[in-house]
Protein backbone atom coordinates (compact mmCIF):
# COMPACT_ATOMS: atom_id res chain seq x y z
CA UNK A 1 0.00 0.00 0.00
CA UNK A 2 1.10 3.57 -0.67
CA UNK A 3 0.42 6.96 0.86
CA UNK A 4 -2.09 7.70 -1.91
CA UNK A 5 -3.96 4.47 -1.10
CA UNK A 6 -4.46 5.67 2.46
CA UNK A 7 -5.75 8.97 1.09
CA UNK A 8 -8.26 7.10 -1.05
CA UNK A 9 -9.46 5.04 1.89
CA UNK A 10 -10.18 8.22 3.84
CA UNK A 11 -12.77 9.27 1.23
CA UNK A 12 -15.40 6.85 2.58
CA UNK A 13 -16.40 9.36 5.24
CA UNK A 14 -18.47 8.09 8.16
CA UNK A 15 -18.91 4.69 6.51
CA UNK A 16 -15.42 3.67 7.63
CA UNK A 17 -14.79 4.24 11.34
CA UNK A 18 -11.09 3.39 11.48
CA UNK A 19 -8.22 3.14 9.02
CA UNK A 20 -5.37 1.30 10.72
CA UNK A 21 -2.14 1.13 8.68
CA UNK A 22 0.60 -1.35 9.59
CA UNK A 23 4.21 -1.66 8.56
CA UNK A 24 5.43 -5.13 9.49
CA UNK A 25 8.98 -6.46 9.32
CA UNK A 26 11.14 -8.96 11.23
CA UNK A 27 14.07 -7.80 13.27
CA UNK A 28 16.53 -8.95 15.90
CA UNK A 29 15.74 -7.52 19.32
CA UNK A 30 18.24 -7.38 22.18
CA UNK A 31 18.22 -6.74 25.89
CA UNK A 32 21.60 -7.31 27.57
CA UNK A 33 22.70 -10.77 26.41
CA UNK A 34 19.18 -11.92 25.47
CA UNK A 35 18.22 -11.98 21.79
CA UNK A 36 14.79 -12.46 20.22
CA UNK A 37 13.83 -12.63 16.54
CA UNK A 38 10.58 -10.73 16.78
CA UNK A 39 8.09 -9.19 14.41
CA UNK A 40 7.91 -5.41 14.59
CA UNK A 41 4.48 -3.92 13.91
CA UNK A 42 4.63 -0.18 13.29
CA UNK A 43 1.07 1.05 13.64
CA UNK A 44 -1.29 3.54 15.25
CA UNK A 45 -3.10 3.42 18.65
CA UNK A 46 -6.36 2.19 17.04
CA UNK A 47 -4.61 -1.12 16.37
CA UNK A 48 -5.39 -2.19 19.93
CA UNK A 49 -9.15 -1.68 19.53
CA UNK A 50 -9.32 -3.32 16.11
CA UNK A 51 -7.44 -6.44 17.22
CA UNK A 52 -8.93 -6.45 20.75
CA UNK A 53 -5.59 -6.53 22.54
CA UNK A 54 -5.72 -6.47 26.34
CA UNK A 55 -2.90 -5.06 28.39
CA UNK A 56 -1.15 -7.08 31.06
CA UNK A 57 1.01 -4.19 32.30
CA UNK A 58 1.50 -0.59 31.33
CA UNK A 59 -0.28 0.93 28.35
CA UNK A 60 -0.54 0.66 24.59
CA UNK A 61 0.64 3.28 22.12
CA UNK A 62 -1.10 6.67 22.25
CA UNK A 63 -1.45 9.51 19.75
CA UNK A 64 1.25 11.57 21.48
CA UNK A 65 3.81 8.80 20.89
CA UNK A 66 3.21 8.98 17.15
CA UNK A 67 2.95 12.77 17.00
CA UNK A 68 6.21 13.28 18.93
CA UNK A 69 7.99 10.39 17.15
CA UNK A 70 8.90 8.80 20.46
CA UNK A 71 11.06 5.68 20.78
CA UNK A 72 8.40 3.78 22.72
CA UNK A 73 7.38 0.16 22.24
CA UNK A 74 4.84 -2.36 23.53
CA UNK A 75 5.82 -6.02 23.87
CA UNK A 76 3.78 -9.11 23.20
CA UNK A 77 3.48 -11.63 26.04
CA UNK A 78 6.06 -14.07 24.67
CA UNK A 79 8.45 -11.29 23.66
CA UNK A 80 8.31 -9.92 27.21
CA UNK A 81 8.95 -13.38 28.71
CA UNK A 82 11.94 -14.03 26.44
CA UNK A 83 13.61 -10.65 26.92
CA UNK A 84 12.66 -10.06 30.57
CA UNK A 85 12.21 -13.45 32.26
CA UNK A 86 13.24 -12.18 35.73
CA UNK A 87 12.29 -8.50 35.83
CA UNK A 88 9.58 -6.03 35.01
CA UNK A 89 10.05 -4.78 31.42
CA UNK A 90 8.20 -1.50 31.98
CA UNK A 91 10.67 1.37 31.72
CA UNK A 92 13.49 -0.80 30.33
CA UNK A 93 15.06 -0.20 26.91
CA UNK A 94 15.54 -2.77 24.14
CA UNK A 95 17.74 -2.49 21.07
CA UNK A 96 16.42 -2.81 17.52
CA UNK A 97 18.57 -2.01 14.46
CA UNK A 98 20.98 0.32 16.32
CA UNK A 99 18.12 2.17 18.04
CA UNK A 100 16.82 1.83 21.59
CA UNK A 101 13.12 1.77 22.45
CA UNK A 102 11.66 2.15 25.91
CA UNK A 103 9.02 -0.40 26.91
CA UNK A 104 5.76 1.25 28.00
CA UNK A 105 3.44 -1.78 28.05
CA UNK A 106 3.03 -5.55 27.77
CA UNK A 107 0.11 -7.16 25.96
CA UNK A 108 -1.72 -10.02 27.63
CA UNK A 109 -1.19 -13.47 26.14
CA UNK A 110 -3.71 -14.56 23.51
CA UNK A 111 -4.16 -17.49 21.16
CA UNK A 112 -3.25 -17.09 17.46
CA UNK A 113 -6.09 -15.98 15.22
CA UNK A 114 -6.74 -15.81 11.51
CA UNK A 115 -4.75 -13.04 9.86
CA UNK A 116 -6.43 -9.74 9.19
CA UNK A 117 -6.23 -7.87 5.93
CA UNK A 118 -4.94 -10.02 3.07
CA UNK A 119 -3.43 -12.72 5.27
CA UNK A 120 -5.35 -15.95 5.73
CA UNK A 121 -2.70 -17.57 7.94
CA UNK A 122 -2.86 -17.71 11.68
CA UNK A 123 -1.39 -14.60 13.28
CA UNK A 124 0.54 -14.90 16.54
CA UNK A 125 0.44 -11.64 18.48
CA UNK A 126 2.56 -12.89 21.37
CA UNK A 127 5.93 -12.32 19.64
CA UNK A 128 5.02 -8.90 18.26
CA UNK A 129 6.64 -5.62 19.24
CA UNK A 130 4.54 -2.51 18.55
CA UNK A 131 6.05 0.90 17.79
CA UNK A 132 4.59 4.19 16.46
CA UNK A 133 4.43 4.18 12.68
CA UNK A 134 5.98 7.64 12.27
CA UNK A 135 8.82 6.61 14.57
CA UNK A 136 9.42 3.59 12.35
CA UNK A 137 9.75 5.74 9.22
CA UNK A 138 12.03 8.25 10.95
CA UNK A 139 14.33 5.67 12.61
CA UNK A 140 14.43 2.91 10.00
CA UNK A 141 13.71 4.80 6.78
CA UNK A 142 11.62 3.71 3.80
CA UNK A 143 13.84 0.72 2.94
CA UNK A 144 14.02 -2.21 5.39
CA UNK A 145 17.04 -4.48 5.07
CA UNK A 146 16.86 -7.99 6.54
CA UNK A 147 19.76 -10.41 6.78
CA UNK A 148 18.97 -14.12 7.18
CA UNK A 149 21.01 -17.31 6.82
CA UNK A 150 22.49 -17.14 3.35
CA UNK A 151 20.30 -14.26 2.19
CA UNK A 152 20.07 -10.49 2.31
CA UNK A 153 16.81 -8.76 1.36
CA UNK A 154 15.84 -5.13 0.99
CA UNK A 155 12.22 -4.09 1.01
CA UNK A 156 10.74 -0.70 0.21
CA UNK A 157 7.13 -0.76 1.36
CA UNK A 158 5.22 2.22 2.71
CA UNK A 159 2.44 0.13 4.28
CA UNK A 160 2.23 -3.67 4.41
CA UNK A 161 -1.34 -3.92 5.56
CA UNK A 162 -4.37 -1.75 6.24
CA UNK A 163 -7.35 -2.70 8.36
CA UNK A 164 -10.61 -0.80 7.90
CA UNK A 165 -13.60 -1.08 10.21
CA UNK A 166 -16.99 -0.36 8.67
CA UNK A 167 -19.75 1.40 10.58
CA UNK A 168 -22.45 -1.23 10.05
CA UNK A 169 -24.60 -3.62 12.06
CA UNK A 170 -23.58 -7.06 10.80
CA UNK A 171 -26.59 -8.74 12.42
CA UNK A 172 -28.88 -7.14 9.84
CA UNK A 173 -28.95 -7.88 6.07
CA UNK A 174 -28.61 -4.15 5.30
CA UNK A 175 -25.48 -3.90 7.45
CA UNK A 176 -23.89 -6.92 5.78
CA UNK A 177 -24.70 -5.53 2.36
CA UNK A 178 -23.00 -2.28 3.40
CA UNK A 179 -19.86 -4.15 4.43
CA UNK A 180 -19.77 -6.07 1.15
CA UNK A 181 -20.27 -2.84 -0.80
CA UNK A 182 -17.29 -1.21 0.94
CA UNK A 183 -15.18 -4.30 0.25
CA UNK A 184 -16.08 -4.25 -3.43
CA UNK A 185 -15.32 -0.53 -3.66
CA UNK A 186 -11.90 -1.08 -2.08
CA UNK A 187 -11.19 -3.82 -4.62
CA UNK A 188 -12.15 -1.41 -7.39
CA UNK A 189 -9.77 1.25 -6.04
CA UNK A 190 -6.88 -1.20 -5.79
CA UNK A 191 -7.61 -2.63 -9.24
CA UNK A 192 -7.00 0.77 -10.75
CA UNK A 193 -3.99 1.69 -8.64
CA UNK A 194 -2.24 -1.72 -8.53
CA UNK A 195 -2.60 -3.49 -11.88
CA UNK A 196 0.08 -6.04 -10.86
CA UNK A 197 -2.36 -7.58 -8.36
CA UNK A 198 0.19 -7.37 -5.55
CA UNK A 199 -2.62 -7.08 -3.01
CA UNK A 200 -5.48 -9.04 -1.50
CA UNK A 201 -8.67 -7.98 0.25
CA UNK A 202 -10.20 -10.09 2.99
CA UNK A 203 -13.68 -9.34 4.30
CA UNK A 204 -14.06 -11.05 7.71
CA UNK A 205 -17.82 -11.03 7.11
CA UNK A 206 -17.31 -14.01 4.80
CA UNK A 207 -15.66 -15.89 7.66
CA UNK A 208 -18.47 -14.84 9.98
CA UNK A 209 -21.14 -16.14 7.60
CA UNK A 210 -19.28 -19.42 7.15
CA UNK A 211 -18.91 -19.73 10.92
CA UNK A 212 -22.63 -19.08 11.34
CA UNK A 213 -23.46 -21.77 8.78
CA UNK A 214 -21.15 -24.22 10.53
CA UNK A 215 -22.72 -23.32 13.88
CA UNK A 216 -26.20 -23.88 12.43
CA UNK A 217 -25.21 -27.33 11.20
CA UNK A 218 -23.66 -28.13 14.56
CA UNK A 219 -26.77 -26.89 16.36
CA UNK A 220 -29.03 -29.07 14.20
CA UNK A 221 -26.81 -32.09 14.88
CA UNK A 222 -26.84 -31.42 18.62
CA UNK A 223 -30.63 -30.98 18.52
CA UNK A 224 -31.02 -34.35 16.80
CA UNK A 225 -28.78 -36.07 19.36
CA UNK A 226 -30.62 -34.34 22.22
CA UNK A 227 -33.98 -35.34 20.74
CA UNK A 228 -32.95 -38.99 20.61
CA UNK A 229 -31.71 -38.80 24.19
CA UNK A 230 -34.92 -37.14 25.35
CA UNK A 231 -37.05 -39.71 23.52
CA UNK A 232 -35.16 -42.61 25.10
CA UNK A 233 -35.41 -40.95 28.52
CA UNK A 234 -39.12 -40.32 28.00
CA UNK A 235 -39.71 -43.97 27.11
CA UNK A 236 -37.94 -44.91 30.34
CA UNK A 237 -40.16 -42.56 32.35
CA UNK A 238 -43.26 -43.97 30.67
CA UNK A 239 -42.25 -47.57 31.43
CA UNK A 240 -41.60 -46.70 35.06
CA UNK A 241 -45.00 -45.03 35.36
CA UNK A 242 -46.78 -47.95 33.67
CA UNK A 243 -45.13 -50.31 36.15
CA UNK A 244 -46.22 -47.99 38.96
CA UNK A 245 -49.80 -48.03 37.70
CA UNK A 246 -49.76 -51.84 37.69
CA UNK A 247 -48.37 -52.02 41.23
CA UNK A 248 -50.84 -49.47 42.55
CA UNK A 249 -53.96 -50.80 40.86
CA UNK A 250 -55.71 -51.52 44.19
CA UNK A 251 -54.87 -48.00 45.43
CA UNK A 252 -56.43 -46.57 42.28
CA UNK A 253 -59.56 -48.66 42.83
CA UNK A 254 -59.90 -47.46 46.43
CA UNK A 255 -59.55 -43.83 45.37
CA UNK A 256 -62.16 -44.26 42.65
CA UNK A 257 -64.50 -45.98 45.12
CA UNK A 258 -64.10 -43.03 47.52
CA UNK A 259 -65.20 -40.61 44.81
CA UNK A 260 -62.03 -39.63 42.93
CA UNK A 261 -62.78 -38.73 39.33
CA UNK A 262 -60.73 -39.74 36.28
CA UNK A 263 -59.18 -36.28 36.03
CA UNK A 264 -57.99 -36.62 39.64
CA UNK A 265 -56.23 -39.89 38.83
CA UNK A 266 -54.71 -38.39 35.68
CA UNK A 267 -53.46 -35.38 37.62
CA UNK A 268 -51.95 -37.58 40.36
CA UNK A 269 -49.81 -39.68 38.03
CA UNK A 270 -49.02 -36.80 35.74
CA UNK A 271 -47.65 -34.79 38.67
CA UNK A 272 -45.54 -37.77 39.75
CA UNK A 273 -44.04 -38.06 36.24
CA UNK A 274 -43.34 -34.33 36.06
CA UNK A 275 -41.69 -34.36 39.50
CA UNK A 276 -39.31 -37.13 38.40
CA UNK A 277 -38.24 -35.36 35.20
CA UNK A 278 -38.03 -31.97 36.93
CA UNK A 279 -35.70 -33.34 39.58
CA UNK A 280 -33.57 -34.89 36.84
CA UNK A 281 -33.49 -31.60 34.94
CA UNK A 282 -32.51 -29.64 38.05
CA UNK A 283 -29.70 -32.11 38.81
CA UNK A 284 -28.41 -31.76 35.24
CA UNK A 285 -28.59 -27.95 35.42
CA UNK A 286 -26.63 -27.92 38.70
CA UNK A 287 -23.97 -30.21 37.22
CA UNK A 288 -23.77 -28.00 34.12
CA UNK A 289 -23.37 -24.78 36.14
CA UNK A 290 -20.68 -26.37 38.30
CA UNK A 291 -18.87 -27.57 35.17
CA UNK A 292 -18.77 -24.04 33.74
CA UNK A 293 -16.79 -22.84 36.75
CA UNK A 294 -14.79 -25.92 37.79
CA UNK A 295 -13.55 -27.35 34.47
CA UNK A 296 -11.94 -24.10 33.15
CA UNK A 297 -10.42 -23.40 36.59
CA UNK A 298 -8.96 -26.91 36.80
CA UNK A 299 -7.67 -26.70 33.22
CA UNK A 300 -6.04 -23.35 33.94
CA UNK A 301 -4.29 -24.82 36.98
CA UNK A 302 -2.98 -27.78 34.98
CA UNK A 303 -1.97 -25.51 32.11
CA UNK A 304 0.14 -23.27 34.34
CA UNK A 305 1.83 -26.23 36.02
CA UNK A 306 2.47 -28.64 33.14
CA UNK A 307 1.10 -27.46 29.80
CA UNK A 308 2.03 -23.79 29.51
CA UNK A 309 1.79 -23.84 25.71
CA UNK A 310 -1.78 -25.17 25.73
CA UNK A 311 -4.52 -22.64 24.93
CA UNK A 312 -6.90 -21.42 27.59
CA UNK A 313 -10.33 -23.02 27.96
CA UNK A 314 -12.83 -20.17 28.33
CA UNK A 315 -16.41 -20.89 29.36
CA UNK A 316 -19.45 -18.68 29.72
CA UNK A 317 -22.68 -19.36 31.56
CA UNK A 318 -25.76 -18.97 29.36
CA UNK A 319 -28.58 -18.31 31.81
CA UNK A 320 -31.40 -19.00 29.36
CA UNK A 321 -30.05 -22.52 28.80
CA UNK A 322 -30.73 -23.33 32.46
CA UNK A 323 -34.41 -22.42 32.19
CA UNK A 324 -34.67 -24.05 28.78
CA UNK A 325 -33.25 -27.36 30.00
CA UNK A 326 -35.50 -27.47 33.07
CA UNK A 327 -38.49 -26.49 30.93
CA UNK A 328 -37.78 -29.29 28.46
CA UNK A 329 -37.51 -31.73 31.36
CA UNK A 330 -40.95 -30.67 32.59
CA UNK A 331 -42.35 -31.01 29.07
CA UNK A 332 -40.92 -34.53 28.71
CA UNK A 333 -42.57 -35.53 31.99
CA UNK A 334 -45.92 -34.19 30.83
CA UNK A 335 -45.79 -35.80 27.38
CA UNK A 336 -44.55 -39.24 28.40
CA UNK A 337 -46.45 -39.32 31.69
CA UNK A 338 -49.77 -38.61 30.04
CA UNK A 339 -50.32 -42.14 28.67
CA UNK A 340 -49.65 -43.95 31.99
CA UNK A 341 -51.89 -41.43 33.76
CA UNK A 342 -54.64 -42.05 31.19
CA UNK A 343 -54.25 -45.82 31.62
CA UNK A 344 -54.62 -45.41 35.37
CA UNK A 345 -57.73 -43.27 35.00
CA UNK A 346 -59.39 -45.80 32.65
CA UNK A 347 -59.13 -48.69 35.12
CA UNK A 348 -62.48 -50.17 36.17
CA UNK A 349 -62.89 -49.45 39.92
CA UNK A 350 -64.45 -52.87 40.61
CA UNK A 351 -61.68 -54.74 38.76
CA UNK A 352 -59.08 -52.55 40.48
CA UNK A 353 -60.43 -53.47 43.93
CA UNK A 354 -60.32 -57.15 43.08
CA UNK A 355 -56.69 -56.89 41.93
CA UNK A 356 -54.14 -58.68 44.13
Amino acid sequence: MTRDDLTQFSTFGDTVERVVPMRVFPTETRYLERVLNARVVATVPEYQAVNKLQMSRGRFLIDADDADIENYCVLGAEAADKLFPYEDPIGQSIGMRSHFFRVVGVVRERTPTGGAGGSQAAEDYNRDIYIPIRTSRRRFGEIISTRTAGAFTREQVYINQVTLTVNAEVDSPAGRAKVQAVGNEIKGILDKRHPRKDWAVTVPLDKLEEAERAQSRFTILMAMIASISLFVGGIGIMNIMLATVTERTREIGIRRALGAKQKDIIMQFLVEAVVQTTLGGLCGAVIGVLSVYTIPAGWELLRHQWWQTSPALPAKLHVMSIFLSVGVSVLVGMVFGLYPAWRAAKLDPIEALRHE
